[in-house]
């Protein structure tokens, strides 16, 4: 087992670990360990919330989540000799849930068990809050690769275990880019529900071992941690699983590397704003350094090769969305309101079988679904679709001449 550099007791909050991670991005947050190109390592993670979500039958915690806690990283790593303009290349080895030499199932998500969660539309929401804007969660039972919900009966899924969420510290140029972009559009709208984007915010700010003088500054300045950017960061794909590699840009001397929001398995587009199955875990990873590697491939975006990990379905309904929104009212070439549709679409259709809407919800999230831009040149709709595998069924979900045949599948669980 490689060494491991950054260490987690699952028991503990990482406000409580020995070296504490962060929830926030700046550059002036220290170092939590050293590596060298080429080394292996291992390190630990919590799960996104911190262990905020219970393995109950309850949705009261997703509803009372405090969101400005997340996410969890585990780092920064500092890899000797990175410098701005460098490309980071971490080759991600192995991934997997927490519970390790464990007993099989434990209280904390990643020990035998993690969740899937629709958020309150007035506590963070997600992709399709107007259509489900109160709380839901699932959990779901790992058995090997593969995991069950008690919420969500008929359904088996396959992993592609993966971390949603890593990426380079960023410099302090680049942070107050970010930071005067994302409040100018924040002041298109400011009373928004849910808001178009998070500002920086003290309130439980987690800023590594940094102390003193300095932590207050930090707090005030450091990026929320919740959409992906430039450097990577919450860019929740799914192939970025075991046997991948992703070249991410170097922003600060050392690069400062860190991970976290560890997945399960997850669909394309993590359509709930806690739309994976969510755990705590270990990253294998191996790191090396292109020097200069910016500038050679233009790279002002990580870039990655996928591996080969992620369960390969070959059977598929799948369904087709244009960027006309649920009114009738036509947009010019929208892909994110055509792939809406497509995910309503869907969900529509697996509520014919007994799901209920929040159930499909759910499975949509969870499940190795497929989405694509079909078509963007063709004026004025774009055209999005989402290939849901049917082996994840206990039924035959193919459309006949019999027509669905209907059973009473229960609820997720809710809030009380």
């Amino acid at each position: 087992m490689p060494e491991t550099v950054f260490r987690v007791d699952q028991t503990k909050s990482m406000r409580e670990q020995e070296v504490p991670g962060h929830n926030r991005w700046h550059p002036d947050i220290p170092a939590a360990a050293s590596v060298r190109p080429g080394d292996v390592f291992r390190i630990d993670c919590k799960d996104w919330t911190d262990g905020q979500v219970r393995n109950d039958d309850s949705a009261n915690d997703v509803r009372d989540m405090v969101l400005d806690h997340n996410h969890m990283l585990s780092g920064p790593i500092e890899v000797e000799g990175a410098e701005p303009g460098d490309l980071l290349v971490v080759d991600y080895l192995d991934l997997g849930p927490a519970h390790g030499g464990a007993p099989a199932v434990g209280p904390e998500a990643g020990q035998g068990w993690g969740y899937t969660g629709i958020f309150a539309k007035s506590n963070g929401g997600g992709f399709l809050t107007d259509h489900f804007p109160d709380p839901g969660k699932a959990i779901w039972d790992f058995q090997g690769k593969y995991a069950t919900s008690r919420h969500l009966p008929g359904v088996r899924i396959a992993s592609n275990v993966h971390a949603g969420l890593a990426g380079c510290a960023p410099s302090a140029e680049l942070l107050a880019e970010w930071n005067r972009r994302e409040q100018a559009l924040i002041d298109t709208d400011p009373q928004r529900v849910p808001p178009l984007a998070l500002p920086p915010l003290p309130d439980n700010a987690l800023l590594g071992t940094l102390g003193g003088s300095d932590v207050e500054r930090v707090a005030r300045e450091a990026a929320r941690t919740v959409p992906p950017r430039e450097h990577g960061g919450n860019v929740d794909i799914k192939n970025l699983s075991i046997g991948s590699r992703v070249l991410y840009p170097v922003y600060v001397p050392g690069a400062k590397f860190s991970i976290g929001d560890l997945h399960f398995a997850q669909g394309d587009g993590e359509i709930s704003f806690c739309g994976a199955v969510e755990m705590g875990g270990y990253v294998d990873v191996h790191v090396d350094l292109i020097k200069d590697g910016v500038r050679k491939y233009k790279a002002t975006m990580p870039i990655f090769q996928p591996g080969r990990h992620e369960p390969r379905y070959d059977d598929f309904v799948s369904f087709i969305g244009i960027s006309v929104d649920e009114a009738g009212a036509q947009h010019y070439m929208n892909a994110t309101i055509a792939y809406k549709r497509a995910c309503l679409q869907a969900i529509d259709y697996l509520t014919q079988f007994g799901w209920t809407g929040e159930q499909a919800y759910l499975i949509l999230c969870a499940a190795p679904i497929e989405g694509r831009v079909s078509g963007i040149v063709d004026i004025p709709n774009a055209c999005c679709s989402l290939y849901l595998p049917t082996g994840i069924f206990d039924v035959d979900i193919r459309p006949g001449h019999d027509g669905p045949a209907r059973v009473d599948r229960g609820q997720c669980a809710t809030a009380s």
